[in-house]
């Protein structure tokens, strides 16, 4: 169970690095051009916030673990990428997107795995 809450916990590291790094990365109407457009009511400044807690979660997901450093933190960061994507679920629902709520609800879904299991039986 382990290597599995390891593999997990990478994985989302990945795509929420990238997520974010693109949210940091672009200008607000590069992201609306390039299909998140569900970003569009939201200020700018708002947008790179959400980027920089998604890679700012993304090393929590693996740094405190790996480095045996205040491991609960890792725990702590997937609750925070789940307020994030609880959010996104909510935000694509009510603009009628089923393929973002799909995609959210597995990660949210992988997210609640990690908590699951770095709070509970299988905390470092």
């Amino acid at each position: 169970m382990n290597v599995a809450l390891w593999a997990t916990a990478g994985l989302l590291a990945v795509v929420f690095l990238v997520i974010g790094g693109i949210k940091l990365a672009r200008p607000k109407d590069q992201l609306l051009a390039n299909g998140m457009e569900a970003l569009e009511p939201l200020p700018a400044g708002l947008i790179k916030f959400i980027g920089v807690a998604e890679v700012l979660a993304a090393f929590g997901l693996i740094l405190p673990g790996l480095l045996d450093i205040a491991p609960v933190l890792v725990p702590l960061a997937a609750v925070g990428l789940l307020v994030i994507m609880v959010g996104a679920v909510v935000t694509h629902a009510l603009r009628r997107e089923v393929g973002p709520v799909a995609r959210n609800l597995v990660l949210v879904a992988l997210l609640v795995f990690v908590v699951w299991g770095r709070f509970g039986p299988y905390a470092f």
